[in-house]
């Protein structure tokens, strides 16, 4: 175990890395990134040279059995995300896992299980729930002053033009609700403070298989509801945020997803409203260094193997709701793109 910093080791040459990690490691003085891998030799020597990365091995399992990593960051396409989780909690390494956190629930359930007999540390990258910001989301609904929540709305809608983009492939465990959708569902968690069954589901389809947008309806077990949209191509070109609406007032979240770049909430309460606008400092430093406190020191995770088995199965339960599949394992002998 490190006493004073975590040691990473990087999964592929994933476009979120730089801002997801390597920038915020650069500035942490307990954490630093020491070796790549990506699929082609050639990518992870550019990669590395790019991003200021000291080593580069071939393949992900020299990143993973490497001795001198303590944990490993899985940025990789959703069909990956469990297989390379697995493979680093066999080798006894702490995992930074993107979201989602795998493919579907059963694979979230084998992944959590894998963790709690490890007792290492794994971590669904929900990077906006380390910020100040959400837990001023949760605190002002705990605290009552919208009195009795009745409907949450959830809205991540930003355009992907790129049609080749990984996350319109079905066998990579792309769509709409994987991608965007995982976070609308997790602010509904959030907010509504249990879990939810989903009600309803209604999808916009870019191929058989693929949802380019997703809208669903949600009920908690105390009545409240909630309604979740999310997008990568739609008539919603973008829109990021989150209402709270109870019998006493109304909490709206701007732009919660990213709240360090220009976000604020506005609080609508006893015939008042005020605007409170959260710390700039980026999502991924509040991140890291949970992860970091987590690793070296036991601190919490807000974001465990069993919140993300909650998340992935209200996503499938989505999924089933619109007539779709859930996202299963990737299909034999279709690889992400180099």
């Amino acid at each position: 175990m490190p006493t004073t910093a975590v040691r990473f080791g990087v999964l592929g040459a994933a476009r979120i890395t730089p801002t997801a990690l390597l920038k915020p490691a650069a500035r942490h003085p307990e954490a630093r990134v020491d070796v790549v891998a990506a699929r082609h030799l050639s990518r992870a020597v550019d990669y590395a040279t790019r991003h200021h990365i000291p080593r580069v091995v071939e393949g992900y399992e020299a990143v993973v059995s490497d001795p001198s990593v303590d944990a490993v960051y899985v940025p990789l396409p959703n069909s990956h995300h469990a297989e390379w989780t697995l493979a680093a909690l066999e080798a006894g390494k702490h995992v930074l896992c993107e979201k989602p956190f795998t493919a579907n629930a059963a694979e979230a359930g084998a992944v959590a299980d894998a963790a709690d007999r490890a007792g290492l540390v794994v971590m669904e990258a929900f990077h906006y729930r380390y910020h100040p910001m959400a837990r001023r989301m949760r605190q002002i609904v705990d605290d009552g002053e919208l009195g009795q929540v009745g409907h949450i709305e959830a809205w991540l809608c930003a355009p992907i033009p790129n049609k080749s983009d990984i996350r319109y492939r079905a066998d990579l465990a792309g769509g709409a609700m994987m991608d965007m959708g995982s976070y609308v569902v997790h602010w509904a968690r959030l907010l509504g403070r249990e879990e939810p069954t989903v009600v309803s589901a209604s999808a916009k389809l870019h191929s058989p298989e693929v949802d380019r947008a997703m809208d669903a309806e949600l009920v908690f077990p105390s009545g409240h509801t909630a309604t979740v949209h999310c997008s990568m191509w739609s008539k919603r070109v973008l829109h990021l945020s989150a209402r709270v609406t109870g019998d006493r007032g109304e909490l709206r979240a701007v732009n919660p997803i990213a709240p360090h770049t220009a976000g604020w909430l506005t609080v609508r309460s006893g015939g008042r409203s005020r605007r409170e606008f959260p710390s700039r400092r980026p999502t991924y430093a509040y991140q890291l260094d949970a992860f970091c406190d987590a690793v070296l020191r036991d601190g919490p995770v807000l974001t465990p193997p069993a919140d993300a088995v909650a998340n992935m199965t209200v996503i499938d339960a989505v999924y089933r709701a619109a007539q779709m599949r859930p996202r299963g394992a990737r299909t034999p002998g279709k690889e992400p793109p180099p």
